[in-house]
């Protein structure tokens, strides 16, 4: 009974996480442009994300009849999946984590490329010029960013000498990674902005732009899960963070499920305040940094990681 229990505790947690990032996005940009935010519906607005939620759900859900329906329902399904999968072998921790296996990174890799397709087959069933518009951005941005994550993550895989995080959390019992991977752990934040699309690299969603891009024809539930899945993404991207550049659920005094639930609501919080503070560049700008720019420096990263690490056994 236990073990069938904690992947739904992890999965309800998950899930209410999401949805009250939206509450939490609002509170906080309100006061970093001195605005009140969410104030009315319960203590602090906390109930508006009910609201929200009823809202959803009532609305006219909506698919469009020049549309490819089968394609457009499943492809919101997609995305949430694919981040509710990824949760799947974090180690928030010790013995609370739903599977174990010794390649969990690959495993994590692999199922942020198969959210590609979610985005692509919402953006080409949608057939709509705006939401095509936004499929090929997102597609072009996201498995660019994936290239340069991958080698980003090379580095804390060279020091822990394997790909499974619990490995790489109990690697970083006396030094944190981010002491010896500052240019790994930069890159890696850079990519994962631009993995989960959200400002200032939310391209594929400009609104001044092409609309809502990819999802410009969804409404009601589907829409829904397409908004909670990006959030969603923010909390995967910061337990990641976390896990492989912050010792995890390690430090002292409190529990180490506290520690974890800190260390990733600080990212949290870090990508929203990036919405407020950074504008946004233009999409070639974008791809061209990531070819130029952070490919160089994700393989000089590894060049030079892979040098410190051979270096004893060489002299």
């Amino acid at each position: 009974m236990i073990e069938w229990m904690m992947p739904l505790a992890i999965l309800l947690v998950l899930l209410l996480a999401g949805a009250w990032s939206t509450w939490l996005e609002r509170r906080v940009l309100a006061w970093w442009q001195d605005r009140l935010g969410p104030n009315r519906v319960g203590p602090f607005g906390l109930l508006q994300v009910v609201a929200d939620m009823i809202k959803i759900f009532t609305k006219e859900d909506w698919v469009p009849p020049f549309a490819d329906r089968v394609v457009f329902i499943l492809a919101p399904m997609i995305l949430m999946s694919m981040m509710l999968l990824g949760f799947a072998i974090i180690p928030f921790a010790p013995g609370i984590q739903i599977v174990e296996f010794d390649n969990g990174l690959l495993f994590l890799l692999a199922i942020s490329s198969l959210s590609v397709y979610s985005v692509m087959l919402a953006g080409f069933s949608s057939n709509s010029k705006y939401a095509l518009l936004g499929a090929l951005r997102t597609t072009a941005q996201m498995i660019s960013y994936e290239v340069f994550m991958g080698l980003s993550l090379m580095g804390v895989v060279v020091l822990a000498g394997s790909f499974s995080l619990n490995d790489i959390v109990h690697a970083q019992s006396d030094r944190w990674f981010i002491l010896c991977q500052p240019l790994g752990f930069l890159l890696f934040l850079v990519a994962g902005v631009a993995e989960s699309h959200r400002a200032p690299f939310d391209l594929p969603e400009a609104e001044t732009e092409i609309v809502a891009g990819f999802h410009t024809e969804y409404s009601s539930m589907k829409f829904g899960m397409f908004f909670i899945g990006e959030y969603l993404g923010v909390i995967l991207i910061s337990s990641l963070i976390t896990t492989l550049y912050f010792g995890g659920w390690q430090g002292p005094w409190l529990p180490p499920l506290l520690w974890f639930i800190l260390k990733t609501g600080f990212f949290v919080l870090f990508f929203i305040l990036l919405r407020a503070a950074i504008p946004r560049p233009r999409y070639d700008q974008l791809m061209a940094y990531g070819w130029s720019v952070l490919l160089p420096l994700a393989l000089l990263n590894l060049l030079l990681t892979a040098a410190w690490r051979l270096y004893p056994t060489l002299s």
